[in-house]
């Protein structure tokens, strides 16, 4: 399963599992700089799953960081989502709506790529 962005190389890593052990291996791997970042949303899913009885809140944050993965996987679709992030300050307003567009094309197709292709 590879992302329609995906460089010709293919992914960094394979497709890891929706777990807290196989995701945390793959953000150390293609996303270290955001460990902190992963912990600390982990922490908050927990206490919020705790706070409304329900593992909902644990599930979104499989997703989420699954999300995150599919996208660093691939080194030139993180490329663009970066560009574009960083394109979304810029004083032009259609620099920043094919920002806007570039981005949520992205995460919309990495969120389709987490739920099963």
């Amino acid at each position: 399963m590879t992302m329609p962005y995906a460089d010709g190389n293919g992914p960094l890593i394979p497709k890891p599992e929706l777990t807290l052990s196989a995701l945390r291996q793959a953000v150390a791997t293609v996303a270290p700089s955001r460990l902190p970042e992963f912990f600390e949303d982990l922490q908050k899913a927990f206490v919020r799953a705790g706070d409304e009885d329900s593992v909902v809140p644990i599930r979104m944050f499989y997703r989420q960081w699954g999300v995150v993965v599919e996208i660093e996987r691939h080194p030139e679709t993180a490329r663009r989502l970066h560009t574009a992030e960083q394109a979304l300050s810029s004083p032009d307003p259609d620099v920043r709506e094919r920002a806007v567009r570039e981005a949520a094309e992205i995460v919309r197709a990495a969120h389709h790529e987490v739920a099963g292709g």
